[in-house]
């Protein structure tokens, strides 16, 4: 049977027979996916002046990112590169809207980060952007005063360790 699913992370709906493995939006973890009509999602919280600069970092982090890997998508020099880049750059700018709504702002600014023609050299800087990330996101889960904004940096460490370990495949 057929039901109504939704991501606790991102918000976003999905119809299938069973929760997917991992959103197909944000990319979060299964553990996440709820019956709609079951799901908690808020991203109306309230933040410390810590979890609002982290927040705030974080969604520079993922403009940025989705900005390199939409570039990557377009440029670089191997079909499977370009598809994998295609799917971080989407996965990357969730990331950036759930930021966006947690920090309720109207709009963000689009990134304009460059990328390379050599698929080894966008899987290098993936690498280091996705190291960063990770750095960057343990390190405001750990100092996260509010429970949610610790869920989803939580999460999207989990997300940017996946994100890090297909580099890591792909440069050997």
């Amino acid at each position: 049977m057929v039901k109504l699913w939704r991501c606790e992370i991102c918000g976003d709906p999905y119809i299938g027979e069973s929760a997917p493995d991992n959103c197909p939006f944000c990319g979060v973890k299964k553990k996440y996916i709820k019956e709609a009509k079951l799901a908690k999602v808020n991203f109306d919280v309230a933040l410390s002046e810590k979890d609002q600069a982290n927040a705030e970092h974080a969604l520079e982090v993922e403009i940025s990112n989705a900005a390199f890997y939409i570039c990557a998508a377009a440029k670089t020099d191997d079909a499977e590169g370009k598809l994998l880049f295609k799917n971080l750059g989407k996965v990357e700018a969730e990331h950036a809207s759930v930021w966006k709504k947690i920090l309720k702002l109207d709009t963000v600014s689009k990134g304009n980060d460059s990328c390379h023609i050599s698929n080894k050299e966008n899987l290098e800087d993936s690498h280091s952007r996705e190291t960063r990330a990770i750095e960057f996101y343990k390190k405001a889960a750990a100092e996260a005063q509010n429970d949610r904004v610790k869920e989803i940096f939580t999460a999207f460490v989990e997300v940017e360790t996946d994100h890090l370990h297909l580099s890591e495949e792909r440069l050997k």
